[in-house]
């Protein structure tokens, strides 16, 4: 089973300046905020998954591009979430496919003259003129293209600034540090601004993989996970905020036909695992962290 305002404005939310200076204090020069932005970025999948960046294995790319895998079969990826790298506004999501085969896609602009491109998405979860905080989810993992044009999952990743293309595709930074071009296997550092230790699969277990997952606002992230070797499914809710600090956290799994399982109580950092066999059966699953809830409808069947 299976991010408009203005420019000072918007530095001020995604990264704390403060929007009055004395009238003595210089401006901060356009190249240095151009430098803050472009350092700012974290990969585009959940906190604690790695996934390997490929730039030269395709012949559609221009220069700077990414593709991104994780797992070893052609569609082990498919559906996987898909995050913000950094803040921003969506200015694009839609299937392009005909325009110029990026299928779903989604475009963030982050200000400064920076965006990020998210292509060939199975799915979007994020509308034009939405503000979007880095590391929520905006889409997942897909195949989509142009009609005809066959391709396999994967995520292709793109960092422009300004509009001249394709020479303002820029080299990418996760964070701090540019990818390490052509290859490299990264493991997300974009956790919300949090510093949780845990992982969804250190928390589930060996074997078992994320398939989807759901923001509770900025209070965490509730994650579904399954594991192929025994059929059984896993939940766990991850905390972002009161790392440390026990609060009120849940995760909870419901297979069709059979009682819900829950964990809920005062946690430091993660609620579960909750595990259930569910091979070839649809499930509901869901969390809460502070005041943000989410429970899914009746899904993966299969």
């Amino acid at each position: 089973m299976k991010l408009t305002g203005a420019m000072v404005a918007g530095l001020a939310l995604l990264f704390g300046i403060a929007t009055v200076t004395p009238a003595s204090a210089d401006p901060v020069p356009e190249s240095e905020q151009a430098q803050i932005l472009a350092t700012n970025f974290q990969l585009p999948f959940p906190c604690g998954q790695s996934w390997t960046g490929n730039s030269s294995g395709s012949s559609a790319h221009q220069s700077w591009e990414i593709d991104f895998n994780r797992g070893s079969t052609a569609d082990a990826d498919l559906g996987d979430p898909v995050v913000a790298a950094a803040s921003g506004t969506v200015v694009i999501s839609s299937h392009q496919g005909s325009v110029n085969r990026y299928g779903n896609l989604v475009k963030i602009d982050h200000g400064g003259g920076y965006a990020t491109y998210y292509a060939h998405l199975n799915t979007r979860s994020v509308s034009v003129g939405q503000s979007v905080s880095q590391g929520q989810q905006i889409g997942t993992v897909g195949n989509t293209s142009a009609p005809g044009n066959n391709i396999s999952p994967h995520l292709h990743y793109e960092v422009r600034l300004g509009n001249s293309y394709p020479s303002n595709i820029q080299k990418a930074v996760f964070n701090g540090v540019t990818f390490g071009y052509p290859n490299q296997t990264l493991t997300s550092r974009n956790c919300g601004g949090s510093s949780n230790p845990y992982t969804p699969q250190q928390v589930c277990g060996a074997g078992y993989d994320v398939i989807d997952s759901a923001a509770l606002g900025a209070d965490g992230t509730v994650y579904l996970l399954y594991n192929s070797g025994n059929g059984n499914n896993c939940v766990t809710t991850l905390k972002a905020k009161s790392l440390g600090t026990a609060t009120a956290t849940s995760a909870y799994l419901e297979v069709q036909g059979s009682a819900r399982k829950t964990d809920s109580g005062n946690f430091g950092y993660y609620a579960g695992p909750v595990v259930a066999a569910a091979a070839n059966k649809c499930v509901r699953w869901g969390g809460k962290a502070g005041a943000s809830a989410y429970d899914s409808p009746l899904e993966h069947c299969d």
